[in-house]
């Protein structure tokens, strides 16, 4: 009796022990992002395995946590025509068992090892993540690497999956915002397939089987299209061995499909005409490839012009000299196969023309005289002091942009040339930059009543 309540007690202890190790688990990405903060000067190792296999790692033992956050090349992209949500499927099935564990079991192991996996799904990509504690990293690393090569896309959990997602795609099929927006997408890119959607419809969606999911899980996960980075507490020689464990049985190379890059359509009006007192404006402009040599140049343009918020010139415009918004900004996209500039806003419906002129008289403004010198300056101090508290303040956050700064081929060394790199932007060369992207005749979105030439004074 005194050996069963011994048990007992320890069977509690050993309860209490991983819930508040869980409990440091959470509470470490809370305090995380203080340490990580003060640390624009990333301290990044490129580690190789056995295998071939690439990382890069941030050490760091102020917790005993580990972050992986890795992505394979080709996300709804690679879905064949006809079979539009494939890829966003799939990934939502990757913690519904794998090898010999159904998804219960599966699930049940990776909560008591305290875990944390997740996967998605964008245009060109599939991305996961996983973290956990120091101690855990076994466990939880053997239930990754039976996720990645042994995934199960049982039948059961396959059609709960998709219901649920098909759920959402009917939901969104009658909101008017969506639906515009996919209207949009179709009007710029036609039959490529940015011109689809990511996560398929109705139709496509419930045609989709089984097969289908695990025939794109073969031709995606490989060694080939695979980045990894991975931040916390282990050594460049543990993770070596880390790597290969993981993902050393994957294929050696992805098959993928050839995409052709693509331009999109611009000098037209793409009007999804709805009864709403607030209409849904967005503008798309010529865009520019992540390593053109004027990328930081149209970069800062486009922070003076509407990527910096509340002190930008279509902010200060459009919201503050003419209340005519609660926001507008603007953003450059940096696709695999395109590249965009977006401005987008919404504004009361009868006021659509006057948002429009107003968008249009700064850009005009923007490509006649460039930014002044102070607005340059001001651009560079907030983009080179912001970019430690946007991109690496949590472990987190240092994984997912050393997995881009690695999709994007800037070197190992970009945070530490970043700021050199901005700070050599000229404002002629930002001035080039706007005539360059914004004298083309844009494409035009408007989602809400049918436009009128007449507009209230603001």
């Amino acid at each position: 009796m005194i050996r069963a309540t011994e048990m007992n007690l320890r069977a509690v202890q050993d309860g209490l022990f991983r819930a508040l190790s869980i409990v440091i688990l959470a509470l470490a990405f809370v305090t995380f992002p203080v340490v990580m903060a003060a640390r624009a000067d990333v301290d990044i190792q490129e580690v190789t395995s056995e295998k071939g296999i690439t990382a890069w790692l941030v050490e760091d033992y102020t917790v005993p946590i580990i972050n992986i956050r890795f992505s394979f090349a080709g996300g709804s992209v690679q879905e064949p025509e006809g079979k539009e949500g494939l890829a966003n499927l799939m990934t939502g099935l990757f913690d519904e068992g794998a090898g010999d564990l159904e998804s219960a079991a599966f699930q049940e192991r990776m909560d008591d090892a305290g875990g944390e996996l997740s996967f998605s799904a964008s245009r060109d990509v599939i991305h996961g993540s996983i973290r956990m504690l120091a101690e855990d990293r076994e466990e939880v690393l053997d239930l990754l690497r039976l996720a990645l090569t042994e995934p199960r896309f049982d039948d059961a959990p396959f059609e709960r999956i998709r219901a649920q997602i098909l759920t959402g795609i009917q939901s969104r099929e009658r909101d008017p915002d969506h639906q515009g927006r996919q209207a949009f997408a179709r009007a710029l890119f036609g039959d490529h397939p940015y011109g689809r959607s990511d996560e398929g419809t109705s139709d496509t969606l419930a045609a989709l089987t089984p097969q289908d999911v695990r025939g794109l899980h073969e031709r995606l996960f490989a060694r080939s299209n695979l980045n990894v980075a991975v931040v916390g507490a282990i050594d460049a020689g543990t993770l070596g061995e880390v790597l290969d464990d993981v993902f050393g049985d994957l294929p050696e190379e992805a098959d993928l499909a050839e995409i052709e890059p693509v331009e999109p359509e611009l000098a037209q009006e793409v009007a999804f005409e709805f009864a709403l007192p607030q209409s849904t404006l967005q503008l798309v402009f010529p865009g520019l490839a992540r390593d053109d040599d004027e990328f930081f140049a149209a970069f800062l343009m486009n922070h003076i012009l509407g990527g910096g918020s509340f002190s930008s010139r279509l902010f200060n415009e459009v919201r503050e000299a003419r209340g005519l918004t609660y926001g507008i900004g603007s953003w450059l996209r940096t696709d695999d196969y395109s590249n965009s500039l977006n401005i987008s806003t919404s504004t009361r419906s009868d006021r659509v023309e006057e948002a429009i002129e107003v968008i249009e008289a700064e850009i005009a403004r923007m490509i006649a005289e460039g930014p002044t010198d102070e607005e340059l300056a001001d651009a560079k101090r907030y983009l080179i002091g912001a970019y430690a508290i946007n991109n690496l303040d949590t472990s987190s956050s240092v994984a997912r942009t050393l997995v881009e700064l690695q999709r994007n081929e800037l070197g190992i060394d970009y945070i530490a040339r970043r700021e050199e790199l901005i700070n050599a932007v000229t404002r002629d060369q930002a001035h080039a930059a706007a005539r360059r992207l914004l004298t083309a005749d844009p494409a035009v979105l408007v989602i809400g009543p049918a436009r009128t030439s007449t507009a209230e004074p603001g």
